[in-house]
């Protein structure tokens, strides 16, 4: 008995320090923005959170180390719990479905998450910024280098690989392995998602609470993290891309 409660207690542990160094400080500080935002003046509405900036205007190659450096160590959380998992109980990759037995579902389930979550996540946005509880987000304001682009796409590779691994392969299987129901789970996971995003406004949170359940039931069903992983970063691709090369003509969505 003492030693289940030791390994409940160390599960317990390692997951609230991996969240406290990844996408749980992400929602904290997006907390903290949030109330900023809303206390500024002219209030959430007039506020515009800002996607992809430059980390150095007019140095553009000290631009490109800084961003791909930030892609490379915001992965690192992601390699960090499969490796957790790894050890404690093993064969994690076969475990959270990161493996390659299944490519025509993984790429075409993802897509199909994608279409479903792209389009009415766009109408909810446009919606949430008539009714004053979004900012304006700018998906992308990067200067117009070559590598624009290309950082872009690893950018939201890197954002996909990092939610879905840690928020919900990693997140659903350790708190599974602590007792807690099914539900509990696809509600915190769903719930941190939203939390991480307060920083571009209410409808955000909304929004992505939303997309976190859709994820956490599709994951319970299947077991694969890779569609979710396609679906996510071909929905950050769209937006990140998209907007950086027709920007003057989204007039509709600021």
């Amino acid at each position: 008995m003492l030693v289940v409660d030791d390994q409940r207690r160390n599960r317990r542990m390692e997951v609230l320090l991996l969240l406290a160094v990844s996408l749980g400080a992400s929602a904290v500080y997006a907390v903290v923005r949030l109330a900023a935002r809303l206390t500024a003046p002219g209030g959430l509405a007039q506020q515009t959170a800002t996607l992809n900036a430059s980390q150095a205007p007019g140095r553009p190659w000290l631009d490109l180390t800084y961003q791909l450096l930030g892609v490379f160590f915001g992965v690192v959380p992601a390699l960090f719990a499969v490796h957790l998992l790894h050890r404690d109980p093993g064969d994690a990759r076969a475990m959270l479905g990161l493996d390659r037995r299944r490519p025509g579902f993984d790429l075409a389930t993802g897509a199909g998450l994608a279409a479903l979550i792209g389009l009415p996540g766009l109408g909810f946005y446009v919606v949430a910024r008539a009714m004053g509880l979004n900012a304006n987000v700018v998906p992308a304001a990067l200067p117009d280098h070559w590598w624009a682009v290309p950082v872009l796409i690893l950018a939201a590779l890197q954002n996909s690989v990092l939610e879905e691994v840690v928020v919900v392969g990693y997140l659903f299987e350790r708190l599974k392995q602590l007792g807690y129901r099914a539900t509990t789970v696809v509600l915190t996971s769903a719930v941190l998602r939203g939390a991480y995003h307060f920083y571009q406004g209410i409808g955000a949170f909304v929004g992505n609470v939303i997309m976190g359940a859709v994820f956490g039931l599709f994951y319970l069903r299947f077991k694969r993290v890779l569609p979710l992983i396609v679906a996510h970063a071909l929905l950050d691709i769209v937006a990140f891309v998209g907007y950086a090369l027709l920007k003057d003509r989204l007039t509709f969505l600021r």
